[in-house]
């Protein structure tokens, strides 16, 4: 071949390797920032036709993995949540381990003579647990009548007689069982039980949402959780991070700032396309006091009840925080209508007195206790159980 034909093949033969290359690299590009992508199911995922309806009182949000625009990373593998029976026995041995209420009431009720300041003692030990002074009084006035109507000192019944007037406070018939069967909307279609989470900061909200998806999963719930915390940008993130951990669906907003209201609207939409049986709605930590913030509140109340009536409606309280957790609680239930209590951080029982006082204030039932850090430390609130291990 002469010369001239070489060249001209050496030269078609650059151009191509250079288109190849360049293809590649535009490949490659597109790849790393095409993200990790929205959540599977959701409206608004590739192939639904683009954003999902929404209320109007805001973008649409976007239900996705922890952020549109971070490199994807490999997800976490599906962890297999504790069975409800086992963590009532290792939480009722946790809080046994604790019993410090009982151990000091039966210390003074084991003396030989009771004097009042031996009563002055007790009804000290009982308003340091933050039991509140009503119940405190009533429950002393049982236990003075009744020990010398029985007149026994026997240890076994004066423990016996404790247990009975304790649980009595507790109040073992209250309904602690939670909605979370799907229900009919207005338009006669089913809706997923719709479980509104609400609290002040620091209460270990969002990761109590995230531990009660994993109650439910462990019931074999289908599950769906809207991030509608959206001022903080973390709590997203970290409500992500719980539902990747077992196989949970995320609704969440692209962006911060996001009408919370819509993302709400937007979780119970997404629950009842997926046929989920509960969609868990994440809010703001509210301080009482905010009267904006509760507003919003109450708008993410009325938004996420249009289709369906909301099932439950669960504050957060820390117990250790006692009697000041009283007075979150009267705001609260005047806005978002509770349904029931979640104590978290009921490590030490001292301060157990706090779930009588706050169901005596309201007439609302303590359903879930939180007694530890790990994942699976959340369970049912059973009465019984809680008095027994409060007695040792």
């Amino acid at each position: 071949m002469s010369t001239q034909v070489w060249t001209i093949v050496a030269i078609v033969l650059g151009v191509l390797l250079v288109a190849g290359v360049v293809t590649a690299l535009v490949l490659r590009a597109r790849r790393r920032h095409a993200g990790p992508g929205t959540t599977p199911g959701a409206p608004g995922a590739p192939g639904s036709g683009g954003q999902r309806e929404h209320d109007g009182d805001g973008p649409a949000p976007t239900a996705t993995a922890p952020s549109a625009t971070a490199p994807a990373a490999v997800p976490p593998a599906l962890q297999t949540p504790e069975s409800v029976p086992s963590r009532l026995v290792r939480l009722r041995s946790r809080l046994a381990r604790s019993g410090v209420l009982g151990q000091a009431l039966l210390g003074v009720l084991g003396r030989d003579h009771l004097d009042e300041a031996a009563w002055e003692e007790l009804e000290e030990t009982l308003l340091q647990a933050d039991l509140g002074i009503d119940p405190t009084t009533a429950l002393l006035a049982n236990l003075r009548t009744r020990l010398r109507v029985d007149g026994t000192r026997d240890p076994a019944a004066v423990r016996a007689l404790l247990r009975e007037l304790l649980l009595e406070q507790v109040d073992p018939g209250m309904d602690r069982s939670l909605a979370t069967s799907p229900v009919l909307g207005a338009d006669g279609e089913p809706r997923p039980a719709t479980v509104l989470v609400v609290g002040v900061n620091g209460t270990g909200k969002t990761t109590t949402v995230g531990k009660l998806a994993r109650l439910l999963v462990a019931q074999d719930r289908d599950v769906v959780l809207g991030a509608a915390d959206t001022f903080r940008a973390a709590a997203a993130d970290q409500l992500a991070t719980w539902g990747a951990r077992v196989g949970v669906d995320v609704v969440r907003s692209d962006r911060d700032g996001a009408d919370p209201a819509s993302v709400a609207h937007d979780a119970v939409t997404a629950g009842a396309q997926a046929g989920a049986d509960v969609v868990i709605i994440d809010t703001a930590g509210r301080l009482q006091n905010k009267a904006g913030l509760m507003d919003e509140l109450g708008k993410i109340v009325r938004v996420a009840s249009r289709t369906a009536p909301i099932a439950e409606s669960l504050l957060v309280l820390d117990a250790t925080t006692g009697q000041n957790g009283l007075r979150q609680a009267r705001v609260f239930a005047e806005v978002a209508h509770l349904t029931g209590i979640v104590l978290t951080k009921l490590d030490g029982s001292a301060k157990g007195g706090i779930v009588v006082a706050v169901q005596r204030e309201l007439g609302i039932p303590v359903k879930l206790v939180g007694l530890g850090e790990g994942a699976d430390d959340l369970a049912p609130f059973v009465p019984e159980e809680f008095v027994d291990a409060l007695l040792g």
